[in-house]
């Protein structure tokens, strides 16, 4: 098989006609609904995603967006205060009907089978998910044909989950809906070496197949330490899943083995990802179809980018600090 030709981040040829901006590090960010953009690019390109995908757009269809807003809710959960802290709104992926739950699955298979194509051989995918759909979404993304390869675990205290029935917490006030969460696992997929091939040979052809070490010492771990969005992250872009520079640089990391290559988030939202690939001096493509989280990523990416995590990597791992 034949080495496919490499990808300039920052060229016309991956923004197409979409708005675009470019960063450092070849880093870009294209304004573009991730199905459209996907059926545009080259096959075996993409060396790695990481993406936190919005579980069938759902919730962020206008009408739920709008209710949210509005304060009313729809699929978004509205919390009251907790401990003196106002608690963010939050999807109520528990409310899903056996419709929304197809809808779930659909969505997810096939946006995997675009995927695949424009992933290189030996290529690895880094899905953020929640415990209560995280087997139907995983699930949907294997029938593409991407190897499941495990979990990585990030703990986390989410504050989702641990509520009295509602409507009753005073008749039953012992007894929780749902056990408090306190880990959000991710799904690690990778497209299938060719026939017969060892890792070394497609890492040599494809700079795929494998994970970044943490260190010389310490390979990548499948659970990570980790905390909730802090506050001055939060401040600089308003998105509900903005996930913390900390847990998306080891993880950005590890996605391209040899620290090369081209990274791309599909959802970029925020720009998170971007920022943390920029902070790496990797090189990554964010694509987000909403203009209202495009605008802000572009003012958001360059901020988060300089985000201090507290070590040379941002990784804390379970057991290994780097």
């Amino acid at each position: 098989m034949a080495s496919p030709k490499p990808l300039t981040p920052g060229s016309d040829f991956l923004s197409f006609d979409y708005p675009a901006k470019q960063f450092r590090h070849s880093c870009l960010l294209v304004n573009a609904d991730c199905f459209e953009w996907l059926g545009k690019v080259p096959d075996n390109s993409i060396h790695a995603v990481v993406t936190d995908p919005p579980y069938g757009v759902l919730e962020f269809d206008s009408e739920h967006l709008e209710k949210r807003a509005a304060g009313s809710g729809g699929i978004w959960r509205l919390p009251p205060s907790f401990d003196g802290h106002q608690r963010a709104p939050l999807p109520r992926f528990t409310a899903l009907n056996p419709k929304e739950r197809d809808r779930v699955r659909d969505f997810f298979a096939e946006w995997s089978t675009l995927l695949i194509r424009t992933l290189r051989p030996g290529a690895h995918v880094f899905v953020a998910s929640n415990a209560f759909l995280s087997q139907l979404v995983f699930e949907s993304i294997c029938k593409s044909g991407l190897e499941f390869r495990g979990e990585i675990i990030r703990l986390v205290g989410t504050l989702r989950g641990g509520d009295r029935p509602k409507g009753a917490e005073e008749e039953f006030p012992d007894v929780c809906s749902l056990p408090r969460g306190a880990y959000e696992p991710w799904g690690l997929f990778r497209k299938p070496l060719p026939n017969g091939w060892t890792v070394a040979q497609c890492l040599r052809e494809f700079g795929t197949g494998a994970l970044r070490r943490t260190s010389a010492e310490s390979p990548f771990t499948d659970v990570i330490k980790s905390e909730r969005t802090p506050r001055r992250e939060r401040d600089l872009v308003s998105h509900p899943s903005l996930k913390p520079q900390s847990i998306l640089r080891p993880i950005v990391r590890a996605s391209l083995p040899l620290g090369t290559g081209v990274l791309c988030d599909p959802f970029a939202g925020s720009g998170s990802t971007v920022a943390s690939a920029i902070a790496q001096g990797l090189s990554c493509i964010g694509v987000e179809r909403s203009a209202e989280f495009y605008a802000q990523a572009l003012l958001a990416i360059p901020k988060l980018s300089l985000i201090e995590t507290g070590s040379s990597e941002g990784q804390q791992s379970l057991g290994i600090m780097t």
